[in-house]
């Protein structure tokens, strides 16, 4: 990454850090991705239940592995049928850790999340004791509607391509069509303003592109 990105990063990331703190939510700028892991295994303790949505940034930084290893978790792709998949994704609700990332955030503090199940947007509004986002610098947005744009023709294309034999228009056109298709995964959109609960969701932002 070239130096002047890295500080142009730096210099919003901080900035984003201060907006967020005043919508309620602790937030956190982490240079790199090691930065980031550390400072995600130092807000966990080691006994908590830990649950996530499904998130690339996570597993890029090696949070998945590392909770994996060193804490009690709930992981739904270790169910053996759908029924106790979706058992295990209720459950999720009521743990005390959540990892997740967020499709897009404003530079004013205000998080963009779109969902099919609706799970992952479940575990952010509401449940689990704690909430701990880890988002790339790509994902930040210039406004609001900056960021509600990203999360429908750039994440949400990006995801659906990721699911083999999803028929949704924007896995074949590679942006949003505002379908109506059974197979969406833009059931939900969220966009969070603040955290009635000061410090509950915990924004850690990374200085470099992860995730999309």
């Amino acid at each position: 990454m070239e130096q002047a990105e890295v500080l142009r990063n730096q210099l919003l990331g901080e900035n984003l850090v201060k907006n967020l703190t005043k919508r309620g939510m602790a937030a956190y700028y982490c240079a790199t991705k090691e930065e980031a892991l550390a400072k995600a295994l130092e807000l966990i303790p080691e006994n908590d239940v830990v649950a996530w949505g499904g998130s690339v940034s996570i597993k890029e930084i090696g949070l998945l592995d590392a909770v994996k290893r060193r804490n009690p978790v709930i992981d739904r792709e270790l169910a053996d049928t759908p029924e106790e998949k979706m058992e295990l994704m209720r459950n999720s609700l009521l743990c005390d850790t959540f990892l997740m990332s967020s499709n897009a955030i404003s530079k004013d503090g205000q998080l963009v999340n779109i969902d099919g199940n609706g799970n992952r947007v479940a575990a952010m509004i509401f449940g689990p004791k704690q909430v701990i986002m880890v988002v790339g610098m790509n994902k930040v947005a210039g406004t609001l509607e900056g960021a509600i744009d990203r999360a429908r023709h750039v994440a949400a294309p990006i995801n659906a391509a990721r699911f083999a034999g999803l028929g949704t228009p924007c896995a074949k056109l590679g942006t949003c069509a505002d379908c109506l298709s059974p197979d969406s995964i833009c059931c939900q959109m969220v966009i969070t303003r603040l955290s009635r609960v000061k410090g509950r969701i915990k924004v850690i932002l990374v200085g470099e592109n992860i995730g999309f």
